[in-house]
């Protein structure tokens, strides 16, 4: 891999920002050259909220993402937003839950995974933003559990301890789906 662009975009509370926190660590913990980006603003009272993300083998040069290789869609009006930026050739992963449409392009590769859907059937309604990443890593062959256990243990915090093993559980249920 000489750079890799993604880009994660959903609802605020989807937990956007943490996916692409948590690939971000882990391509560090990797030794790969990282940028992290998220988007505040009023995306997060409920609009499209997004993060870049940038894993390279050489120095980053910049962290916007304009033109994505990899674009996780969590709600319609991402999907609408963004699908037309994914580079010729790129990936694209959809909840199919929330997202009842079929990506329109035919130049791009395309995952449609309920992750909403598993989340609330394996009792962790929260979590569909990692199964989701847990499909990415899979389908990218980047599913290393020596990098998943140390982002996790970096970018869930003591008071979330608990949360771990759910996140671990998540990223499973993703990889197999």
């Amino acid at each position: 891999m000489s750079a890799t662009k993604f880009l994660f975009a959903g609802f605020g509370g989807q937990g956007i920002l943490f996916s692409g926190k948590f690939l971000a660590y882990k391509g560090l913990i990797e030794d790969k050259q990282v940028s992290w980006l998220p988007s505040y603003g009023p995306e997060m009272r409920g609009g499209t909220a997004s993060c870049s993300v940038i894993l390279s083998d050489t120095p980053v040069g910049s962290p916007i993402v304009s033109n994505p290789d990899v674009l996780v869609a969590m709600n319609l009006p991402s999907l609408d937003k963004y699908e037309d930026a994914v580079v010729s050739g790129g990936t694209i992963f959809v909840d199919s839950t929330l997202i009842e449409r079929k990506v329109k392009r035919t130049d791009v590769t395309v995952h449609y995974i309920p992750a909403t859907a598993l989340a609330d059937q394996n009792g962790m309604p929260t979590l569909a933003n990692m199964i989701i990443v847990g499909k990415v890593l899979k389908e990218l062959n980047e599913f290393n559990e020596e990098g998943i256990n140390g982002a996790l243990g970096k970018v869930i915090s003591a008071r979330h301890a608990n949360m771990l093993d759910f996140n671990l559980k998540a990223l499973k249920i993703g990889s197999e789906n």
